[in-house]
């Protein structure tokens, strides 16, 4: 063990108190420069953050998370919390601080009489499809298996069944949550009620989340998959009017991408701009071939991959596109609906997306969404019938400049066409001056709960609600 210092501090002498107390009250890892752990444990899935941390501690429950929380607090160090690590902008990591990483605590326990699920903070979306689909069960989730379960509900939850059965956050039973002061508390409707509906849509700004409860719904095969067409605004309006009368068991994404070398698009459109529909069909499979129609109206499709599959496998189909160590600059608006203007927008930034890795995606946000009301969560956007995720993503950092100027452009280009604010989960690390937009009519709530909670701002790595 070592004094806790900063790799960017030449000094000899120790930038900060010493780790003996933090080993023997965590039983879980304690990883600290010059182990040989660190390089590994310092990186998250956006490798634009290079981050140095003093020390990571990976617990193993929430007694470990209490200890770690305690720790920072008492010595004043700059606390990062990493779930899944998607998190665009780098807020599971930091320099010279704590960075808590919840990756050991993965069990989750599905009680099939109730139709809960019980997760901890560190689960993926695929750790916890994998879980629940042996008992035919499961919640709105990613779009990427390799998600967390944490960023994603605290943020929201958009996903495949959002249309359907709500958003990540609308399912969210109860949660374990170790707080500023380093207490456990379970909130839910009944207990710490304020402290619950911050959590659904306020971000990681209020505590450690170690464990969340889940409502699950039957579900087991799912007709899925995408189909590309041709670059095509017409395709766009047609996706947009179906998408305003389908079923709500009838979820679909619209994307804007190169075409991906798979064996069922013509090589001949590899690398080519073009939209593709991911479709989530969860109604019965008599009514499969009417959704077969419904896709073939949008357009002539050059490619197409849809069948009966197990709903797990739709988190899946974007994994290895979006693999850990790619560059990500992203961002990300609401729309109330998609007007000709914006799709004339994405039309042209969807002729120069910069790279294979790069994508635009459309998620409807309708339907069971807004049958719960704008102040019953943090999630203030209830209205908006769309959300709009578009940004570069990119293996090489010397191409940085041109992938964020390209991104920034075209987020420029499309704010005539959409609301002030957007979705939290899609916001970089430069978005902090839209917060109290995205949080709309919520944001003085979510500061009141704030400073409750966290008054000295210990939870500040994060899209912040300054207390």
């Amino acid at each position: 063990m070592t004094a806790l210092t900063t790799p960017s501090t030449p000094s000899t002498e120790p930038a900060g108190p010493a780790l003996e107390p933090l080993y023997a009250a965590v039983r879980g890892d304690v990883i600290e420069p010059g182990d040989p752990a660190y390089d590994q444990a310092r990186r998250v899935y956006n490798a634009a953050h290079d981050r140095h941390p003093a020390v990571v501690v990976r617990p193993v429950d929430a007694s470990d998370v209490i200890a770690a929380v305690h720790f920072a607090r008492d010595h004043a160090l700059p606390l990062a919390v990493r779930g899944g690590s998607h998190t665009v902008a780098g807020h599971g990591t930091c320099d010279g601080g704590l960075v808590i990483d919840l990756s050991r605590m993965r069990a989750v326990r599905v009680d099939p009489v109730t139709r809960t699920a019980r997760a901890e903070g560190g689960c993926t979306w695929g750790d916890f499809d994998h879980a629940t689909h042996a008992f035919g069960l499961a919640t709105t989730g990613g779009v990427v298996s390799t998600t967390g379960i944490a960023g994603l509900t605290l943020g929201g939850g958009m996903g495949h069944l959002a249309r359907r059965y709500g958003l990540s956050c609308d399912n969210l039973v109860s949660a374990d949550v170790v707080t500023a002061e380093g207490t456990l508390v379970t909130c839910d409707t009944a207990h710490h009620p304020d402290l619950f509906w911050a959590l659904r849509g306020g971000g990681g700004n209020f505590g450690v989340v170690t464990s969340f409860q889940y409502r699950l719904h039957p579900m087991d095969l799912v007709l899925g998959g995408p189909t590309f067409y041709p670059l095509d605004g017409d395709v766009a309006r047609r996706w947009r009017d179906m998408n305003a009368d389908a079923p709500k068991e009838f979820n679909s994404l619209f994307a804007l991408l190169l075409g991906p070398p798979v064996p069922f698009l013509p090589e001949r459109w590899h690398g080519r701009p073009v939209c593709g529909v991911l479709t989530c069909f969860t109604g019965s499979p008599e009514k499969d071939n009417a959704i077969r129609g419904r896709l073939a109206e949008l357009g002539p499709a050059v490619g197409q991959f849809l069948d009966r599959i197990p709903y797990p496998v739709i988190n899946t189909l974007f994994d290895e596109d979006l693999p850990p160590g790619l560059h990500h600059y992203w961002k990300g608006n609401f729309s109330r609906d998609l007007s000709d203007g914006a799709i004339d927008v994405h039309m042209t930034y969807g002729e120069t997306i910069p790279s294979m890795e790069s994508d635009t995606v459309i998620f409807p946000i309708d339907g069971a969404c807004h049958r719960v009301g704008a102040q019953d969560t943090a999630f203030a956007y209830r209205d908006a019938a769309f959300s709009h995720a578009f940004g570069a993503s990119y293996p090489d950092p010397a191409d940085t400049e041109h992938n964020v100027a390209w991104t920034r452009a075209y987020d420029s280009a499309l704010r005539p066409h959409t609301e002030e604010a957007g979705y939290i989960n899609f916001m970089d690390a430069d978005d902090q001056d839209r917060v109290r937009a995205n949080y709309g009519q919520n944001y003085g709530r979510l500061r009141s709960v704030k400073r409750r909670y966290d008054p000295e701002n210990l939870f500040r790595i994060n899209h912040n609600i300054a207390p």
